[in-house]
């Protein structure tokens, strides 16, 4: 088929897209460093995590190349520290074998989401402590390291020192059995190890632990402090950092660290799952054995896993002329983005590529509370493909509701709106329409026949990402209004052959825009459209114009999106409510206690001898249905004093659970003889 597009770097893209070769920055230029924080490597990801930084920075990374800027995005996974020896004892792996394992998870998790890494690496690597221990050994040499000597909790059993996370005890504050030595979950409280009554060792229980003196190198903060204030107030201006960071709209410092006056922080931890302390000549400093402390080493991932990438990855992070740092993350790490890491950077000496764009986020919590592995609570790592939505629907509605300013709420039912009533018929409406108008009334061939809103790259340039992506529908709602109020149809073209063909080359050339316009957010779709246009990819234009020209064959036009059944909300309330939800059902299933049924032992629930199959989706959204009623039934018998109103709610929500279970028992018999 025959391409008639205009051509110039003003139309098409020219940036290598994620994952291909992108060079190196070159002086004069636009080069876009893009990071998004480090995930730990001792779990799976969930929604939150993935919104809360990787999508958004993959997002940026998009836009950022459809403006034909040299962009490098890297990643990777966070792999020492304690948390991933705690994890690795619970499994019964190394922690080697444990960050293999999950390295691999996140990996396979971020590329269904189509977050495109130009490298995804991870901080156990050769050249990671190389960096690592160059940049500590600076430290000392600049004189910004002190050896300190501090209680620690120690295992006399194993014989050495246990870091926070493997010494549990009683909470000196609430009485908390098992709290831990960093926090207690009883009363959330921060704890030192020994603090812990009565502490005992994660690796062996019946170990006796106590304290011991233990001398670690810490970092002269206090000293740095003024430097790091100065470049905070520099970066913070220049930068336009968001808002939820360590400076307000005034300019005036708030975090309450710097405010008190930062303190020494320890550099070196008693543990064998790290980079090692770098010794320079005799063991001085008493450091034989020990690790660097991870979140000094993290920080340094990106550096580190750069240089994975390319051997040249200094002129990358040694270059703050010709590249901007731009960084995304959830609100926990800031500090430690905007104050401890630069004051590592400023105290190294050398002219590092430093933070130029903060860009952080609130949390995103999971219908009505929040995500939690250890209670099976909410959508983590590849569940969200087993419900069979689109990658592209999945960034879409967590994209929309990108919790920028303030905490947000996944919800399915909101959701399935976002498909149905914004993507299929909105967005993928219009592009319909005006295709297959095309191609059945026109051949396939374009006939012969204003500007991008600049709220779009004024939204994206700032990073304010949803407010982007809602500009992005609000010009295919504009591209539907168009064709309806043109009146396009048959007998406009019968009729008005040339406003025919103007309607429709506007609108086709609209849908052009539209898809680079919905690239950063939905790549797959963005694919789509173009192979339904036959038409390569383009850059963002400054004002509309015909691009696709007249004598244009087009691809063959197919729907973008297809229509979730809104019975599936309750489906997946169910599947992914926890072990909570999961119990509830079990107690009401309808199938227990069937009439005819076997009884079991010592009164055991009876138990139907209804054969087993796969279930309707009819059957699964009532099994929904009744463990939501359970929960009100249970509720409204929680209510205490028992007045007469009360249990008259109470049972009538007794007889709606039974009438539920009833058709469930209906519908399960129905499919299953």
């Amino acid at each position: 088929m025959a391409q008639k597009i205009r051509s110039g770097e003003d139309v098409l893209r020219t940036v290598a897209s994620p994952g291909q070769p992108v060079g190196l920055p070159k002086e004069g230029e636009d080069n876009v460093l893009i990071t998004s924080a480090l995930p730990y490597c001792n779990n799976v990801p969930h929604l939150g995590n993935i919104i809360g930084s990787l999508l958004s920075a993959d997002v940026y990374s998009r836009y950022s190349r459809t403006r034909n800027r040299k962009t490098l995005y890297v990643c990777g996974t966070d792999e020492y520290g304690t948390a991933t020896e705690t994890q690795a004892l619970k499994e019964h792996l190394t922690p080697k074998e444990l960050c293999d394992k999950y390295h691999v998870l996140h990996k396979e998790t971020y590329s269904w989401f189509d977050i495109g890494f130009d490298y995804f690496g991870r901080t156990s690597t050769p050249q990671h402590t190389e960096i690592c221990q160059e940049i500590f050994l600076n430290l000392g040499r600049n004189s910004l390291l002190e050896k300190l000597e501090k209680e620690q909790t120690y295992c006399e059993g194993c014989v050495k020192f246990l870091a926070d996370r493997f010494v549990e005890g009683i909470c000196p504050h609430c009485g908390y059995e098992d709290a831990r030595g960093d926090q207690c979950d009883g009363c959330s409280r921060t704890l030192d190890a020994i603090e812990l009554i009565q502490p005992r060792c994660l690796i062996d229980k019946t170990h006796k632990v106590t304290t011991k003196i233990s001398v670690h190198m810490y970092l002269k903060l206090d000293v740095i402090q003024p430097r790091t204030e100065e470049w905070i107030k520099q970066s913070w201006k220049a930068g336009k950092w968001s808002p939820n960071a360590v400076i307000n709209h005034e300019g005036e410092i708030i975090d309450a660290r710097l405010k008190g006056g930062l303190l020494p922080t320890p550099l070196t931890r008693d543990l064998s799952w790290g980079v090692p302390v770098p010794i320079e000549g005799e063991d001085v400093h008493g450091m034989k054995g020990k690790v660097l402390y991870v979140w000094f080493d993290a920080p340094i991932g990106y550096p580190s896993i750069t240089a994975n990438l390319t051997p040249e990855w200094k002129q990358w992070w040694f270059n703050p002329k010709d590249v901007k740092l731009y960084q995304f993350m959830g609100k926990d790490n800031v500090y430690f983005h905007t104050i401890y890491f630069p004051s590592v950077q400023i105290a190294d000496g050398r002219d590092w590529t430093k933070l130029h764009h903060l860009s952080t986020t609130e949390y995103l919590n999971y219908e009505g509370g929040k995500f939690s592995k250890s209670k099976n609570r909410g959508v983590f790592g590849p569940a969200a493909k087993e419900t069979g939505i689109p990658s592209s629907v999945w960034r879409y509605y967590l994209l929309s509701t990108r919790p920028e300013t303030a905490d947000a709420m996944f919800s399915w039912a909101d959701c399935v709106a976002a498909n149905n009533n914004v993507l299929l018929n909105n967005f993928g409406n219009f592009v319909n329409r005006a295709l297959k108008f095309v191609s059945s009334q026109y051949g396939g061939v374009i006939p012969d026949g204003g500007d991008v809103p600049g709220d779009y790259t004024d939204a994206m340039d700032a990073v304010k990402l949803r407010l982007g992506l809602q500009t992005v529908m609000l010009v295919s709602m504009r591209g539907n209004n168009y064709l309806q109020s043109s009146g396009l149809n048959k007998q406009l073209m019968t009729e008005n052959p040339t406003r025919c063909a103007q309607v429709i080359s506007r609108a086709i050339n609209l849908i052009y825009v539209l898809s680079v316009l919905i690239y950063p957010f939905m790549p797959a779709t963005s694919e789509s459209i173009l192979n339904q246009l036959n038409a390569p990819a383009r850059a963002v234009p400054l004002s509309l114009s015909n691009d696709i020209l007249a004598g244009h064959h087009i691809g063959t036009p197919e729907h973008l999106f297809k229509k979730i059944e809104e019975k599936m909300i309750d489906v997946w309330r169910t599947k992914f409510g926890g072990n909570e939800a999961q119990r509830e059902l079990a107690n009401t299933d309808p199938l227990k206690a069937a009439p005819g049924a076997k009884k079991g032992k010592k009164g055991a629930k009876d138990v139907t001898q209804i054969p087993s199959g796969p279930k309707s989706e009819e059957a699964l959204a009532l099994e929904a249905k009744v463990t939501e009623q359970g929960n009100v039934v249970r509720e409204l018998k929680a209510q205490t004093p028992k007045t007469s109103e009360l249990e008259e709610q109470i049972k009538a929500a007794v007889d709606t659970l039974k009438k539920l279970k009833a058709d469930l028992e209906t519908e399960l018999r129905k499919h299953r003889n």
